[in-house]
């Protein structure tokens, strides 16, 4: 089964959320729909990026995931993009 991961840049905190609660809210989103399988807080370039992977059955899935994901994390924190990738070998592939 594929594994992916969405990739998630997190803004401004909703009024009376705390910051260790935003990657659960994801994850618990996620695992909502398939078996996530890590989560993490990455910076890049001093951004910082909340990752979700998971595994799940085909691309199309695996952006319905994301989505879910994405909106449930927009009620604790502003949403300022996310996107998809897909365990190909050992790279990390965007789903198109």
């Amino acid at each position: 089964m594929p594994s992916y991961r969405i990739t998630l840049s997190p803004g401004t905190l909703r009024a009376g959320v705390t910051p260790a609660s935003v990657i659960p809210t994801m994850t618990d989103a996620a695992a909502e729909l398939v078996t996530v399988e890590a989560s993490d807080v990455q910076v890049v370039r001093g951004t910082p990026r909340i990752v979700v992977r998971y595994t799940c059955d085909d691309d199309e899935l695996a952006e319905q995931v994301a989505a879910h994901a994405a909106s449930v994390a927009s009620t604790v924190v502003e949403v300022r993009g996310w996107f998809v990738t897909r365990r190909d070998g050992g790279r990390w592939k965007p789903v198109a």
